[in-house]
């Protein structure tokens, strides 16, 4: 690939479509490929994950679960930012644009496709999300976080790598980090995270499931939890009345670290998390978004926990009751979270990210058979 050519990344949105992203631009800059990011104003949020890339935006909103008022201004903008993008890409001149789901990237991917420019989208989770069955007829290659991913088309499947869901270096390098020791007497470390914004779902349930522990087990127990910063005071004083050691915070920076020192995490199933718990090898309580377009945490949950890698509790299911129970099992055989550990990081493909590089520059080479095919004898 000369210095002339440009890949052009498109997401914003939430951390699961940025994350992937960030993974996948740190390994094409490690090889010298230009690069340039095209988001919304929304994705300006997660501008330090891409240092020293251009950003460039474009208008974009959700239609999804809106009234008609709201649906038509989001269709209006949309069509605005169809027609911004498309004059940056005909600026820019790219040899591909890489999408990863999510309404800010429709106008640039549509964009893309009306200028015939090769395009390649990234699926991070079990079922193919709304914005990429929109684009997928369009794409010349779908890459999906799964083996199996629902909503493809068959039409779709032959131009489908599985290529797995890209994460941070930073996460990557917790493979080379062992479990954490755990015996009979030494401190049990849980990370409770809930996405961006946290879970009120944990904030309400862990303290309370906790204070049902017996007191030999619980005095054992030191908790990392991300609340919402309305409920920390609540969750501390909670925590105060049966003297549990916690961390309580909106936002960690440095969840790698306390990732790697954790037992057991307790969380939400969004893709992203996902990719990561098994990345690093660190067994899961999985507690499913309930209210997640087609219900796709569940079913990205489903396919961890087939792993042997988790152990999911349906958000209607996750009362104190069942989850005092599920720790009470689980830390009275510690071979079982040893086991999960090993499992989870048995079903994790730490090779995602060069995976998608190279179905990217294989499209960009026009070499994009043989880079899928390289692939799926990989995968195979």
């Amino acid at each position: 690939m000369t210095d002339s050519r440009l890949i052009i990344l498109s997401s914003g949105g939430t951390g699961g479509h940025v994350f992937p992203a960030q993974a996948l631009a740190e390994k094409l800059l490690s090889q010298g490929h230009r690069l340039a990011l095209i988001t919304d104003r929304r994705g300006d949020s997660y501008g330090d994950s891409f240092p020293g890339i251009e950003t460039r935006f474009v208008q974009a909103a959700g239609v999804s679960g809106r009234g008609p008022v709201a649906k038509g201004v989001a269709l209006f903008r949309l069509a605005v930012g169809f027609f911004q993008a498309r004059n940056l890409l005909r600026e820019m001149k790219p040899d591909v644009v890489v999408g990863f789901g999510g309404y800010p990237t429709i106008p640039t991917m549509l964009a893309a496709s009306r200028l015939k420019i090769k395009t390649v989208i990234h699926e991070q989770n079990a079922v193919l999300g709304r914005a990429n069955r929109l684009l997928a007829p369009r794409a010349s290659r779908i890459a999906t976080a799964f083996k199996t991913t629902a909503h493809l088309r068959d039409a779709d499947l032959e131009r489908t790598v599985w290529t797995g869901n890209p994460v941070r270096p930073e996460i990557l390098a917790l493979r080379n980090q062992p479990f954490p020791a755990l015996d009979a007497e030494s401190p049990i470390r849980i990370l409770i995270t809930g996405g961006s914004q946290g879970a009120s779902v944990f904030s309400k349930v862990v303290p309370e499931a906790l204070a049902s522990l017996p007191d030999s087990l619980r005095s054992r127990i030191r908790i990392t939890q991300q609340c919402r910063r309305e409920d920390i005071s609540s969750v501390r004083a909670a925590y105060a009345q049966t003297e549990t050691e916690a961390v309580l915070a909106p936002f960690f920076d440095d969840i790698p670290k306390r990732l790697g020192e954790a037992h057991l995490v307790i969380c939400r199933a969004g893709a992203s998390t996902t990719a990561e718990l098994s990345c690093a090898g660190r067994p899961a309580i999985l507690v499913p978004y309930p209210h997640a377009i087609d219900d796709h945490q569940t079913v990205n949950a489903a396919r961890f926990c087939d792993s042997g890698g988790a152990w999911m509790i349906p958000d209607s299911d996750f009362t104190p009751k069942v989850l005092s129970d599920r720790l009470i099992s689980l830390f009275s055989m510690r071979s079982t979270l040893e086991m999960a550990a090993r499992c989870a990081a048995r079903a994790g493909m730490p090779e995602a990210a060069e995976r998608l590089a190279n179905l990217v520059l294989g499209v960009v080479t026009e070499n994009g058979n043989g880079a899928r095919a390289t692939l799926r004898e990989e995968a195979a």
